[in-house]
Formats: C-alpha cells, sequence, structure tokens
C-alpha cells in the first residue's frame, strides 16, 4: 500500500475503508494525533488505540511498511517536511540553473504534478459532504485562512456569497475573530485554510468553533495542520514546488471544484439569485 507521492496520513484516510476494526482503531487515533502517535513506542500507541502491541504492527505492515522502525523513519520526514521555511524549501545547485533542467520546466511539472495528485486522492465521500454542507441554505457558512491562504477564503466566499445567503468571511485581528466566534451557532460550518507552517491562531480559533459545534471543514496539506483533530471533513491539496515558497495551484483548484459543484447542488435557486444580482449592476 505504500506510495511514496502519499503521505501515510493521505494512505491511511484513502483505505480507510479497506481496514478491519481493529486497524481502524488504530487509523483513527493515528490521524487524531498526527504524526505523534506514531512517533511513540509501539506499546504506546497500542494504548492509545485501545488494541494490542501486535495490531499494531499488522497495521503498519498493511500500510506497506517492512518493520515499526520504517514507519516511524517515514512520520519523522514527514515531520520534517512539514516544519520546513522557505530558507530550507530550495536547493539552487549550479546544476538545477542550466538549461537541461530549466526552473521554469521543473515547476510546470510540479505544479502538474500536485494537481493530479491533488484530485486522485480526494475521496469522493469527503468531497461530496463538503459540498453538502456548503449547500445547505440553513448554515451559516464562515472562511478564514492564513498569511498566505486567506486569499483562497476569500476567493471562495466572494464566489459563494453569488449563489446563496448567509456566507461570512472572517477578517480581522485575533482577537476580534474570537468575538465573532460567539456569534457561530452549533451545526454551522467554519472552513478553514491552514498549510505548513500551522498558524497557532487559526488552529486556536478552528478549535473555540469547533467546541461550539461549528462543522469545521480543513483545506490544507498533505501533512495536516493539527486543525485536523477537530475537523469534521477534510480536503488535502499537494503543494511542493522547485521554489522558496509553496503553491496555492492546487488548493486553489479544489476551490473551484467545489465552487462548481455548489453552483450546481444550488442551481435551482442560485440562477433567480444571479439574475437578481444582475439586475443590481449598473448598466453599460
Amino acid at each position: 500500500m505504500t506510495n511514496g507521492a502519499l503521505t501515510i496520513a493521505e494512505q491511511v484516510r484513502e483505505h480507510l475503508h479497506e481496514f478491519t476494526a481493529t486497524e481502524r482503531k488504530a487509523a483513527h487515533v493515528l490521524l487524531a494525533t498526527y504524526p505523534l502517535a506514531g512517533l511513540e513506542p509501539v506499546a504506546d500507541f497500542a494504548a492509545r488505540a485501545g488494541v494490542s502491541a501486535p495490531s499494531i504492527l499488522r497495521f503498519v505492515a498493511r500500510l506497506g511498511f517492512q518493520s515499526y522502525p520504517d514507519f516511524q523513519k517515514r512520520l519523522r520526514e514527514e515531520l520534517e517536511a512539514q516544519l520546513k521555511s522557505p530558507l530550507m524549501k530550495a536547493s539552487f545547485e549550479p546544476g538545477a540553473r542550466s538549461g537541461e533542467s530549466r526552473l521554469f520546466d521543473r515547476f510546470r511539472a510540479a505544479v502538474e504534478n500536485n494537481l493530479a495528485e491533488t484530485f486522485s486522492h480526494v475521496p469522493p465521500g469527503e468531497f461530496d459532504a463538503v459540498v453538502a454542507l456548503m449547500s445547505d441554505p440553513k448554515r451559516r457558512i464562515y472562511m478564514i485562512g492564513g498569511r498566505f491562504t486567506d486569499p483562497l477564503a476569500r476567493y471562495l466566499a466572494s464566489h459563494l456569497r453569488i449563489v446563496r445567503t448567509r456566507v461570512i468571511h472572517l477578517a480581522g485581528q485575533i482577537e476580534n475573530l474570537r468575538d465573532q466566534v460567539l456569534d457561530m451557532r452549533k451545526n454551522d460550518v467554519l472552513v478553514v485554510f491552514d498549510m505548513r507552517r500551522y498558524q497557532n491562531d487559526i488552529v486556536a480559533l478552528a478549535q473555540l468553533a469547533a467546541g461550539r459545534g461549528v462543522k469545521v471543514v480543513l483545506i490544507t496539506d498533505p501533512w495536516l495542520s493539527p486543525i485536523s483533530r477537530v475537523a469534521t471533513h477534510m480536503l488535502s491539496a499537494h503543494i511542493p514546488v522547485p521554489s522558496n515558497w509553496d503553491s496555492n495551484v492546487a488548493p486553489l483548484a479544489l476551490v473551484e471544484a467545489l465552487l462548481a459543484a455548489v453552483t450546481e447542488r444550488l442551481w435551482s435557486s442560485a440562477k433567480t439569485r444571479i439574475g437578481e444580482i444582475e439586475k443590481l449592476r449598473p448598466g453599460p
């Protein structure tokens, strides 16, 4: 089952339905504390999951690892990738500047790969569940992102406001954002964008919202924001490119796929709303 293009978390989520009941216990604990439980001694991981140590070893073998140390080595590599700063991401060796491997070509290939990996590994049921939440007119939809991903939240909110009501983009200082959590009600939806290196204030906000019964939808990277521990639903996008900066191309593509699906689902009411909006536009 091991796939080098996917993180362990992505593999676990993709194959969750194939696991035995015992393996699912281990999988849920790993995802809920990702990657910490997997970095513990096997006996501690087993105690967390309420299963035996041999069950954990069978779970790890099911993921395609020859041993528990191999499994932990992969998790440590993922953790290092998760914490990379812009200074650590790119290595511009002399050969990388040559005509044999132009940055433009390598960048294009990386973006194409990110899109392919993202869309091929989004669980259809998870995508459909997010669309159903965002299409429910009884729910208020709140959106927020981090330093480099909040433009995605604003983009999604701007489009959704055209096809439905009760869409709010959260903006301002974190103290003011906490005040806005007071307006959130049980079963409202908070769509959060959080990519590596994850923002503590955004994580805290999502935790506060989840504590009030809000459905948290997380759009994150393959290494999973800590918000995954309180998220009702989660979509991950691949973001690495040969640059000091991560790419938002695949997350934006996910956003546009959600917009297309929500618009299609709400079209009977959305077309009327769009028509009314057009009437409000100034003439040519």
